[in-house]
């Protein structure tokens, strides 16, 4: 049975770039809104991305962190305002769903932070989060961020932090804090973000899913 798992993992990563990808956003456990920004925001950015030429499904998945389902898809995005908790399987499925080649970005939505951080470390006890510096690739390609991860919404008013962990040298996590790029992607009518603060967001957004198709 492990085996043939196996084998289905590797036959649905086999399929990246040479088809149109579906982006997926996560249903996690624990009683925070997983839905939090479901109408608009991961649906624009695919949108920004299909207009950049990136090959994409045009409507988001949803997928939960327990499902086989995953494999399925090359991003997967995590966001909301509370509580996020994986089970051991949940966990377990998710690091082998990263080492095999897929990506977790969790986007704080402002009050998240510290369920995000014990998450993480359910799929990865043995690993640390890393902050990324404002050299890193990510941040530089195809757009390109000076200073690293930009500002998008105030939150606490503390400079916005980008952490990783990585696998084999590849960065498979990431975390986003005290930026809410998620909030920066929705539509104007939800939040009101200045059109270049909307624009940024979905440059930064752009840059991870570049990084994603090319690592």
């Amino acid at each position: 049975m492990i085996k043939r798992y196996c084998i289905l993992i590797l036959l649905i990563f086999s399929g990246f770039g040479s088809r149109a990808q579906q982006l997926a956003l996560l249903q996690y456990g624990g009683g925070g809104d997983w839905y939090a920004n479901q109408r608009t925001s991961l649906p624009n950015l695919i949108r920004f991305a299909r207009e950049q030429g990136m090959v994409l499904e045009p409507e988001q998945a949803v997928v939960r962190p327990g499902s086989p389902d995953i494999f399925r898809y090359p991003y997967i995005h995590a966001t909301g305002h509370g509580r996020i908790y994986f089970t051991d399987d949940e966990a377990a499925n998710l690091r082998l769903y990263l080492e095999s080649g897929g990506f977790l970005h969790i986007d704080d939505n402002y009050g998240m932070d510290k369920y995000a951080r014990e998450a993480i470390r359910r799929i990865f006890p043995d690993k640390e989060l890393q902050e990324l510096p404002a050299d890193f690739e990510l941040f530089h390609a195809p757009f390109d961020f000076p200073g690293g991860l930009p500002k998008i919404h105030e939150h606490d008013g503390k400079r916005p932090q980008a952490f990783g962990i990585f696998v084999d040298g590849r960065l498979v996590l990431l975390y986003t804090y005290e930026t809410d790029l998620g909030d920066g992607w929705e539509s104007y009518e939800v939040h009101r973000d200045p059109p270049e603060k909307h624009l940024e967001g979905l440059r930064m957004g752009y840059n991870i899913l570049y990084y994603v198709f090319t690592h």
